[in-house]
């Protein structure tokens, strides 16, 4: 039986520090047919151009993630979709094991845990965070999906940051299921500051507004499936009491930053 064809989706913008490793993980897939496309958001730093000699489709696209991916699903040719950060490498079977849990399960989607690489205090702290979430599917969004279940709705576009979250809501409340492929993805987040951690929570919180309007309890939901994941690891977190302080601190700022960005985007909505 012929192998189906998968297109992996990459937005990216301003991205050289690490497209070309991204890139390069999806070409060394096992799975024999895959298709890569590259939605670049206008990069001035050569992002595009590294993407150029890698990928089999680059476009232009933006303005926000879940516009470029939506762009790159309907360039997509493959049966599947898997949709990945420029920031993120893949284990050279993430594709086929992806398609076969797909496969053996009947999932709607299938997600792809992660876990966060880099350098630094802070980036220790998200690490041994994601770690708590390596064993809570509850928590992971989807990343693979059938063309054809995307192609009409695709992602949310006034969402940037919770549209993954908005994503498996969808998909459960219309009865779906998102199963976890047994591969660990590595997310190159560099050296995190708390200025960067800050940044982006307020940006994402900016979208709260939409996704808490598309989905009753949304928010309750996602804060006990977190703190569930954290009680379920307590020895984990115990065995590195100066990166799980960290970590609670840092968890504390984020729900600040979303807060914050919530409230704002509140207001932009109202005006």
């Amino acid at each position: 039986m012929t192998e189906p064809l998968v297109s992996v989706i990459v937005p990216t913008r301003n991205n050289r520090r690490t497209i070309e490793a991204c890139l390069r993980s999806v070409k060394a897939q096992d799975h024999p047919h895959v298709e890569l496309i590259v939605v670049d958001n206008h990069s001035t730093d050569g992002t595009d151009e590294i993407a150029r000699g890698l990928a089999d489709v680059v476009i232009s696209g933006g303005p926000e993630r879940s516009a470029q991916r939506n762009r790159g699903i309907r360039a997509a040719e493959g049966v599947w979709i898997l949709w990945l950060d420029s920031d993120m490498y893949l284990p050279p079977d993430a594709v086929s094991a992806a398609v076969r849990t797909a496969a053996t399960t009947g999932a709607t989607g299938v997600a792809l845990p992660e876990r966060t690489i880099g350098h630094g205090f802070w980036t220790a702290c998200r690490a041994l965070e994601r770690e708590c979430y390596l064993d809570a599917p509850w928590l992971h969004n989807p990343r693979l999906l059938r063309r054809s279940d995307m192609v009409a709705d695709g992602f949310h576009e006034s969402m940037s940051g919770p549209e993954d979250a908005d994503l498996r809501f969808r998909i459960r409340e219309s009865g779906g299921t998102v199963e976890l492929a047994p591969v660990i993805v590595d997310h190159d987040e560099g050296r995190l500051t708390l200025r960067d951690i800050w940044q982006k929570r307020y940006y994402y919180g900016l979208s709260l507004p939409t996704l808490v309007d598309q989905h009753d309890g949304a928010m309750a939901d996602q804060g006990a499936g977190v703190l569930r994941a954290y009680a379920q690891n307590w020895r984990r977190l115990l065995g590195r009491p100066g990166h799980a302080l960290g970590m609670a601190g840092m968890r504390l700022m984020e729900a600040a930053g979303y807060l914050w960005g919530a409230r704002a985007g509140r207001r932009q909505v109202q005006v």
